[in-house]
């Protein structure tokens, strides 16, 4: 009998030693991380001293309207306040896995009846038994109870300790998630908080077309009385009249769309937005210094949510490869049971406790924990190639960004210089018309060029604040 128990014994711990054999994950190396470039470019050499990326946006922007748009939108936009419940399920999550390490205790009290046939084994025990003198078991047999019950998985491979590390990593991402909608929220509230400006400024442009536009309907109305002109120019003019006042309700309306959406940012309804458009011209652009680029790797939210996740993922993938081994349940209960609610205090009697320890392991099907496993390595896998390109987006996105900071200065400036010389030639085209030693069409001609130009000037002031706009976001500025 001891060799047959022996042999069960060897039996079973072979049959647990045969479980505990679990596949190996995908290696995975970053090699985008650890070939970052020194600099964004060749032509400059960045300094670790100075990052705009680290500057905070307070300090960032000086328009105490923008400013107070800001704070505004921090406060109400409905999407960050979404990604702040998304922090909070997460954060549940870390406290499940955490709670998983620990004892379950409950309470619990019951009560039954049963009633088993007389000629069985549990029947004819019960008929005699005696509890007290000359009284039997009670038939049917009544069952009452109440007591604590505790189970507890002991972690002996560390796999409930990994499943909340990767629950910490996943709501650090979260957290992180919440910085890059920040660092968002807060460069489309100034972008278009700019494009709503230069929308301002390119309405008073129109206007003041509109009454240059006036005034040549004015004086080709005189020359024609003076035939000096004919009914033709007069047409013409009047035609540019209005398709500049047309031109003003479809910059009127761009205005009221801008403003709205600057509101929806905001999380309220529509309302004027508090601006200034006199200076918006004369706005110099902040100096932006983007440092080196593996300070990106600090700095932008993004790439830390990405790692986060990366990281969250591959404990995941070592959680998963634990489920091949044995699990080890102890389990244990402590109260009073009786088939009498009197006979409960009946002590030590009706005192019933149990402790079990139960130590198992997936033999056979293990089809599912394989398929458990082979998710969370792909996953992994996932998270890796998401990881490097958020890395590699980032870099293209500041070195895009720096060259058309610079492009867009060149422009402005020609542009300018454009603009100055069409409005003079403005002057002179009028004058030659009032002396009849031009026609209408040099005039319109002249007089579009300039609008033209003066419209793309507008622009490129807007383009030139929100690239630095854009620059400073990319470089990791904003949330702090």
């Amino acid at each position: 009998m001891k060799i047959y128990n022996k042999y069960i014994a060897a039996i079973a711990l072979s049959l647990v030693l045969a479980s505990c054999k679990a596949p190996m994950a995908t290696v995975i190396k970053d090699e985008v991380k650890e070939n970052v470039p020194q600099n964004f470019n060749q032509e400059e050499q960045g300094d670790a001293n100075n990052n705009s990326g680290t500057t905070p946006w307070r300090q960032f922007f000086t328009d105490p309207n923008l400013v107070s748009l800001i704070e505004t939108a921090l406060k109400n936009n409905q999407e960050l306040m979404i990604t702040l419940q998304e922090i909070e399920i997460a954060k549940s999550g870390v406290l499940a896995k955490k709670g998983r390490l620990t004892p379950t205790v409950s309470a619990g009290i019951g009560a039954g009846v049963s009633k088993v046939g007389r000629y069985t084994s549990e029947g004819a025990g019960d008929a005699s038994t005696e509890i007290e003198s000359g009284k039997e078991m009670p038939d049917p047999l009544g069952n009452f109870e109440g007591g604590l019950m505790a189970n507890w998985e002991v972690d002996i491979w560390k796999k409930l300790r990994t499943e909340k590390e990767s629950a910490v990593a996943h709501y650090l991402s979260t957290v992180e998630g919440k910085n890059f909608v920040l660092s968002n929220l807060i460069e489309e509230v100034a972008d278009n908080y700019y494009e709503l400006l230069a929308l301002d400024n390119q309405l008073d442009i129109i206007q003041q077309y509109t009454k240059l536009q006036q005034k040549a309907l004015e004086i080709s109305k005189i020359q024609k009385e003076a035939a000096a002109a004919t009914e033709l120019a007069v047409k013409k003019f009047e035609a540019e009249l209005a398709k500049s006042k047309a031109s003003e309700y479809t910059i009127r309306q761009e205005i009221t769309e801008k403003e709205n959406q600057i509101n929806a940012l905001c999380g309220r309804y529509p309302q004027a937005i508090v601006r200034s458009k006199d200076d918006f011209m004369t706005t110099i652009p902040q100096t932006v210094y983007t440092g080196i680029p593996s300070q990106l790797l600090a700095n932008r939210p993004d790439i830390k949510q990405a790692e986060l996740e990366l990281k969250s993922t591959k404990l995941d993938v070592e959680a998963a490869r634990k489920e091949f081994y044995p699990s080890l349940e102890i389990s244990a209960t402590l109260g009073l049971e009786a088939f009498k609610p009197s006979y409960l205090v009946k002590l030590p009697e009706s005192i019933a406790t149990s402790l079990v320890g139960e130590l198992a392991g997936p033999l056979i099907n293990k089809s599912a924990i394989k398929a458990n496993f082979q998710t969370a390595d792909a996953r992994q896998i996932q998270s890796l190639y998401e990881y490097d390109k958020t890395i590699l987006n980032a870099y293209l996105d500041v070195a895009n960004l720096m060259s058309k900071v610079k492009n867009i200065d060149q422009y402005y400036k020609l542009k300018s210089e454009e603009t100055k010389a069409l409005e003079q030639s403005i002057d002179i085209a009028n004058q030659l018309f009032r002396n009849s030693r031009a026609d209408y069409l040099e005039v319109l001609l002249n007089q579009r060029d300039a609008l033209d130009a003066k419209m793309e000037l507008v622009e490129a002031k807007q383009k030139q604040l929100s690239t630095v706009v854009d620059i400073y976001k990319s470089l990791g500025g904003g949330w702090k």
